[in-house]
């Protein structure tokens, strides 16, 4: 029986930096599973990307659920070894903490924080298993900076980079790296159109962030980048 080949699982692919990064490690010829929870945006990027002749299987998967996230890795596990997961799914309001609906705080704990930690739960067997992997968080600088009317996002942030740095000693042994990229502010549709319009020439790219995604995962020998902070050259908005 021929060896399963590796696979890159990325989680948000819909838009952003997901959906940059699915493009990037699709042009340098990897296996890439592309996860979100709209389908139908899924699907476009899927025909975007075969139209450059490139190739990628999206599956649509909302990461809040555990028993969803399980079904997703036990279908990409099935015809690949997951080599890399990039944690990106993410969502935010702009809001006060007195304003936030006790529903809205779950939503995005539950998908930045949870979603990650279930994604990261159930490739880590197989990681294992196959000798060693990649783990490719997406954070933000919210997670080491205060911004106010982002008290929940900055939770869910904070929170991940917590368990992220515990994971990483957890899995040294086994050959997994742990990276930590810490973006300031990036264009995409998580800002409104009127702040995107006010403020894209001072905020970095999804695409610029895509490259330095590939680049990490394709680090080789004893070299491993735990965490890296990027911002725009204008500094945080």
């Amino acid at each position: 029986m021929a060896e399963k080949k590796k696979g890159i699982w990325i989680t948000g692919a819909s838009s952003g930096i997901g959906r940059a990064t699915a493009f990037e490690f699709a042009k340098v010829g990897c296996n890439v599973f592309a996860s979100a929870r709209r389908a139908t945006e899924l699907q476009r990027l899927k025909k975007e990307i075969e139209k450059d002749k490139l190739k990628i299987e999206s599956i649509p998967c909302n990461v809040a659920s555990s028993a969803n996230v399980d079904q997703t890795v036990k279908k990409i596990s099935a015809s690949v070894k997951i080599d890399c997961l990039v944690n990106n799914a993410g969502i935010t309001t702009f809001k006060d903490a007195l304003d936030n609906s006790v529903q809205e705080i779950n939503d995005i704990i539950n998908t930045n924080l949870l979603g990650s930690i279930y994604a990261i739960k159930y490739v880590l067997p197989g990681m294992i298993k196959n000798g060693g992997g990649v783990i490719i968080n997406v954070l933000s600088s919210a997670a080491k900076k205060i911004f106010t009317a982002s008290s929940a996002y900055t939770a869910s942030k904070m929170g991940m980079l917590g368990y992220a740095n515990v994971l990483r000693e957890e899995v040294r042994k086994y050959n997994i790296r742990v990276i930590n990229i810490i973006p300031g502010a990036t264009e995409t549709p998580m800002w409104s159109q009127e702040i995107r319009k006010e403020n894209s020439d001072k905020m970095m790219t999804s695409e610029e962030l895509a490259r330095l995604i590939v680049w990490c995962y394709l680090q080789k020998g004893n070299l491993v980048s735990e965490e890296i902070t990027v911002k725009p050259i204008t500094g945080d908005l």
